[in-house]
């Protein structure tokens, strides 16, 4: 089913997001994982790929996988990075030949050893221009975007960042999926300036679990995600201690995703880090599916 489809026939649209492993090993604990979080009824479980497309292949399988074996609709990422418009429009004709009827559309970051996105010759500089690429080429893909409700770190300004934002839907994006983020009041006032602008499509917040306090900051740090200094402190304090981290960051997800239902978001997107026991623990606290 696509995004438009999804959006349109429930009120509110739980998703999970998963990464291809890198071993069999791996596969395998996903697949476990995924298991248990089928069990709480996501509408859609979406894919990402490597810097640079480097898992993409993988990428397909798990879709292919996620359809055929878990029964759930799939949504592969798809950027930019290091392809030219023929690659782009040929890895999408495979994406449409293995079932995938939606896509999350992103420029993408640099490879690793790059400092900025470096547009190849012949390819695409913006997320917008992808979006305007799948609807050109197979016009009944369901596309989602990204928004940063506390600024895309490359952005000037929040303004310009939604500017660039209201391209991506204006272009045929189905759906705007947010950076994850830890402030709600952050996020209700992006949500604000984005009707301000005229952007009627849903706008799903993505959450990520606090399991580990360290990768936490290290992934804070790469997309300068706003982290409240109270709930820094309380990790801080048992930074020695992996279960009570994982206590404090689920209780603080668990805030938040009950605000956001009660604001009325029209669904979660969860970062899931290919584990379980975190989403699980917020999906009986909160009773979101």
């Amino acid at each position: 089913m696509r995004l438009p489809q999804l959006f349109k026939s429930q009120p509110f649209v739980l998703s999970i997001e998963i990464f291809p492993p890198k071993t069999a090993d791996g596969d395998a604990a996903l697949r476990r994982n995924l298991q248990t979080l089928i069990d709480y009824d996501p509408a859609f479980i979406s894919c990402t790929y490597g810097a640079g497309g480097s898992t993409q292949d993988r990428t397909l399988q798990w879709c292919r996988e996620i359809q055929s074996d878990f029964l759930r609709t799939a949504m592969s990422h798809f950027t930019c990075v290091g392809s030219t418009r023929d690659e782009l429009l040929s890895w999408l004709d495979q994406a449409v030949a293995a079932g995938v009827e939606n896509v999350m559309a992103l420029r993408g970051d640099p490879p690793v050893g790059q400092e900025k996105f470096r547009t190849v010759e012949g390819g695409l500089s913006n997320a917008n221009e992808l979006v305007e690429l799948i609807r050109q080429h197979h016009p009944n893909m369901g596309i989602g975007v990204a928004g940063y409700p506390e600024k895309h770190q490359e952005a000037a300004t929040l303004e310009s960042d939604l500017v660039n934002l209201k391209r991506k839907v204006d272009a045929g994006a189905d759906a705007v999926f947010t950076q994850l983020f830890f402030v709600n009041d952050n996020f209700f006032a992006f949500r604000d300036r984005c009707t301000e602008l005229g952007i009627e499509i849903p706008i799903v917040p993505g959450i990520m679990p606090i399991t580990d306090f360290a990768r936490i900051k290290r992934i804070t740090s790469m997309c300068g995600t706003v982290f409240p200094d109270a709930l820094a402190t309380r990790l801080e304090a048992v930074k020695d201690d992996p279960q009570a981290q994982f206590e404090i960051g689920v209780e603080h997800a668990i805030q938040q995703c009950e605000e956001l239902r009660a604001a009325g978001v029209p669904g979660i997107h969860f970062y899931a880090l290919n584990k379980s026991d975190a989403c699980q623990r917020i999906l009986d606290a909160t009773q979101l599916q």
